[in-house]
């Protein structure tokens, strides 16, 4: 599956999971390595930077924003292997 597709997939199940949340796609053009979709759900957020596989290579500055988001709300890489496992931490985050 291209990450394309596994991306726009999760989008809509985000909005089935999270009824009324918002999910929007960032700009890796505004600035490089930030996550690929912000979460806005009640009040809180979470962005997820997908890939098509869990051993799939990062960009330069990924892991640096996936973490400074994940120390200030919840950040997460995502891939079709971990996606169980992120979308419960999700869960448990946003019903907190």
């Amino acid at each position: 599956m291209l990450e394309k597709d596994f991306q726009s997939k999760l989008k809509q199940e985000l909005k089935l999971l999270f009824i009324g949340c918002i999910v929007t796609k960032l700009d890796s053009g505004n600035i490089q390595g930030i996550p690929d979709l912000l979460i806005l759900y009640k009040n809180k957020w979470a962005t997820l930077e997908c890939k098509k596989t869990i051993t799939a290579s990062k960009q330069p500055n990924q892991e640096y924003y996936v973490g400074l988001m994940n120390e200030m709300s919840f950040s997460r890489f995502i891939s079709p292997e971990n996606k169980e496992d992120v979308l419960n931490d999700l869960q448990r985050t946003f019903e907190a």
